[in-house]
């Protein structure tokens, strides 16, 4: 069950110092606009009602270019094992941390956007090797979404949620995994919802931070706070999703700037970190300076900021609405994230729901925002999943 099928091959990451030292220097060189017109005083969240304010953003450059350390990013994924394999013609790179556990089940976590296999460096070895003895374990299997990271960028359109899932299954099959568990939030979420309802002969179980009901569901029934959660999401999808649309009808225009200009992709993703987390004035509330800048620093040097952009262009309002997924789910929806789903709602999707949960905090990005509760909760929804499999 070790990855080493003449299809699979193992990957290190080493970014050459040119590729470095060009970021130092257009970082040296950046152009920046005036400060926004709403210009307030730290703390207040208003402060980025215009987006990314001037005075975060000198903060952060002055920090990118002369202390982040890159090469601590690189050995972390390299300690963690790397591999790549090609499916479909296209190269897929993943993370594969095989537990030393003899019960552990195999778990493929997937990712979304504007993140990346970043968001698991802090939690794969917990998964693996749990310190709890009576917490369950995984081979964690975290791969990079075509077109994001050290995968490659898909040359034709296809490659959607639908496409990734099936390419997922064959990884896992590569990697002498027959059954096994899996989880994702935001577009990941997506491929997960589509793994647990496309093959259910593979796939023992789902855990889900993103959920997507199907289309015209009534409120009626809901409680307070679900229907609070309805305003919030239709809010979102109505005044806040431009960045999505342009995505999703444009990626090319934007990908310019996204993969020539390094400050222009850092505020196009730091803006979302600090939209999306659930912090009063700054994503930094939660997360470290150099999780967000491994994070969009990978999207620099890989230049995947035009191919990533195009999920978007592939998948948008894709998830097929008579999708059922039948497996034992376990789903959790945080306070701040930009989509909640009402139980009831859920239901009509997900039929076999064994564990729900609604935290009092947490955001969109729940593995960098609280680790530690994100691995629990992970640990107590597979659970959950695997007794319903007895």
């Amino acid at each position: 069950m070790q990855p080493t099928i003449d299809d699979v091959h193992p990957f290190e990451s080493r970014a050459a110092d040119a590729d470095l030292d060009d970021l130092r220097a257009r970082l040296t060189a950046v152009r920046l606009p005036e400060t926004e017109t709403v210009y307030r005083a730290s703390p207040d969240p208003r402060r980025w009602d215009q987006g990314v304010p001037l005075a975060d953003m000198i903060d952060l450059v002055d920090y990118w270019q002369n202390e982040y350390d890159w090469r601590a990013f690189e050995a972390a994924l390299n300690r963690i094992g790397q591999y790549r394999t090609t499916i479909d013609g296209l190269g897929i790179h993943f993370l594969h941390r095989r537990s030393a556990r003899a019960d552990a089940t195999p778990l493929i976590i997937t990712h979304g956007w504007p993140g990346s296999i970043a968001e698991f460096v802090d939690v794969v070895d917990q998964l693996a090797d749990p310190s709890d003895a009576g917490a369950p374990a995984f081979h964690v299997v975290a791969p990079s979404l075509p077109g994001f990271g050290y995968s490659d960028k898909p040359a034709a359109t296809g490659w959607g949620p639908e496409k990734t899932a099936a390419a997922w299954t064959e990884l896992m099959a590569r990697l002498g995994y027959d059954k096994f568990l899996a989880h994702g939030g935001d577009w990941g979420g997506v491929v997960t919802t589509i793994l647990g309802g496309r093959f259910p002969d593979r796939v023992l179980g789902i855990h889900t931070t993103f959920t997507e009901a199907p289309p015209r569901l009534s409120t009626e029934g809901l409680t307070t706070k679900e229907r609070q959660w309805v305003t919030e999401t239709n809010d979102f999808e109505h005044n806040r999703i431009a960045y999505a649309k342009q995505q999703a009808t444009r990626p090319q225009t934007i990908g310019y700037s996204l993969v020539d200009s390094p400050v222009g992709l850092l505020a196009w993703i730091l803006d979302k970190f600090a939209e999306w987390t659930d912090t009063e004035d700054s994503p930094f509330e939660t997360m470290s300076r150099d999780r967000i800048l491994d994070n969009v620093t990978l999207y620099w040097l890989t230049r995947t900021g035009a191919s990533s952009a195009r999920i978007y262009y592939e998948s948008h309002h894709s998830l097929d609405p008579e999708l059922r997924v039948e497996v034992p789910a376990a789903i959790t929806m945080y306070p701040r994230d930009i989509g909640k789903c009402p139980r009831p709602w859920a239901q009509e999707r997900y039929r076999q729901i064994v564990r729900w949960r609604s935290p009092e905090t947490g955001g969109h990005f729940p593995s960098l925002e609280n680790p530690s509760y994100f691995v629990n909760d992970l640990q107590e929804g597979l659970a959950a999943v695997l007794a319903a499999n007895r």
